[in-house]
């Protein structure tokens, strides 16, 4: 691939070619993919993208993929002004990039497992495999379905039920493991090293985190080929940060979008919150943590990109903050009430810690600001339970009716 260059680690630089491994063998710092951006400069413009497909193939000039072979329908979700929410928080230009719609799993995950498992088919594997927290999971076994490869994944065995079932209906082979995510991730680690599988997340794991950059791809282009001024995104192990700041610093490199980039804020769960520890702290190097928070996609104890997510959010002029349990569940409602999207626990962080941004004047009232939501609420219902209304029950008479609900009525 022309437009590919290899790989190089993150750490010390040293450079491979582009094929199935991570780690570096001389550092055993992380890999990354590495472009010829010259050349791309010269092939890409607004106009081809433009034309291209209703899906993040649309950006398959900065992807890592000669032809997509898998997920073709992932990817070019709404971005969503989202007036009644900018309201609340004293927003004018809030939006809010909608991945719970992402097809199709329902989580921003579609995008970083098409342009894996369509690396895996470029390199001849037969089995997909990973380790996941959930949303990573469904969208392994449903791509590895429409892809005709065999398909295992590992999860912590306390995981939501409905993600276990978003799993099982695709029939992979589904491993609950008894511990957490990070026990899950060691254990596919071991046996990546044993078997020749296509573990998205480890040994496709460069290029498999490109495709989280297809956010800020779509961002620019749907606010008219521009940055916004800030924003906000989840973070688990680091990467969606680190990526979306990639993305936004192509666009630049490559001549699609001209001046400044966005600060760019993380937030995490307050039960589960290694990064964002590091950053109040003022550490650049991450503590791993046990999780201990309803946010279960998101909680990653020993996040492997925590120190490049710090290092994103000093050089853009970001921030990290923290949400309870409490305010994630709060964030849910507030996103639901106001703009009528359902996010899972991920989204309710990001809100909650939106929020508290606004309150606290970090953004001007003017400001384009996103806010990425990165799944769907329908599956991790269980965590509402005991904070929603109640139902009104009532008998199939017209005087229970008044008795019941016309009394409520202002």
């Amino acid at each position: 691939m022309a437009k590919v260059k290899g790989l190089r680690c993150r750490e010390c630089g040293r450079e491979y070619p582009a094929e199935p491994i991570h780690v570096c063998e001389f550092c055993f710092g992380p890999l990354e993919v590495e472009y010829d951006y010259d050349l791309i400069r010269n092939t890409v413009s607004r106009e081809k993208i433009e034309r291209g497909p209703k899906s993040l193939w649309r950006y398959v000039d900065l992807l890592p993929v000669e032809e997509p072979k898998v997920g073709l329908t992932a990817g070019f979700t709404p971005l969503r002004k989202a007036e009644n929410l900018g309201k609340v928080l004293g927003l004018k230009e809030l939006y809010i990039k909608d991945d719970s719609v992402n097809h199709p799993t329902l989580s921003f995950k579609d995008r970083v497992v098409s342009v894996a498992l369509s690396k895996a088919v470029e390199f001849g594997f037969d089995t997909a495999a990973c380790a996941s927290t959930g949303n990573l999971a469904n969208s392994v076994a449903a791509h590895s379905a429409q892809a005709g490869l065999n398909c295992y994944v590992f999860i912590p065995a306390n995981l939501e039920t409905q993600k276990i079932y978003g799993s099982l209906v695709y029939s992979p082979t589904v491993v609950a493991v008894e511990g957490n995510y990070d026990d899950v991730n060691r254990l596919c680690s071991e046996i990546a090293n044993e078997l020749n599988w296509a573990f998205v997340n480890i040994n496709i794991r460069p290029y498999y985190a490109e495709g989280s950059k297809t956010l800020a791809f779509e961002v620019a282009e749907q606010l008219g080929w521009r940055a916004p001024d800030a924003v906000v995104a989840p973070a688990a192990s680091g990467s969606l940060v680190t990526k979306i700041w990639k993305g936004f610093k192509e666009l630049r490199m490559v001549g699609l979008i001209d001046g400044k980039l966005p600060r760019v804020y993380g937030a995490q769960a307050e039960g589960c919150s290694p990064i964002a520890q590091a950053w109040k702290e003022g550490r650049d190097y991450i503590k791993p943590v046990k999780p201990n928070t309803i946010a279960k996609s998101i909680a990653i104890g020993n996040p492997a990109d925590g120190i490049y997510a710090l290092a994103v959010t000093r050089e853009s002029g970001g921030e990290w903050e923290t949400a309870t349990d409490e305010e994630i569940i709060e964030g849910i409602k507030l996103l639901a009430e106001t703009e009528g999207i359902f996010t899972e626990t991920a989204g309710g962080t990001t809100v909650a810690v939106l929020k508290k941004l606004a309150q606290r004047g970090v953004f001007r009232p003017d400001e384009v600001v996103v806010v990425y939501i990165t799944g769907n609420g329908y599956k991790t219902m269980e965590v509402l339970e005991g904070h929603l209304k109640d139902v009104v029950r009532i008998k199939p008479t017209l005087a229970d009716f008044r008795d019941k609900i016309l009394v409520r009525v202002p």
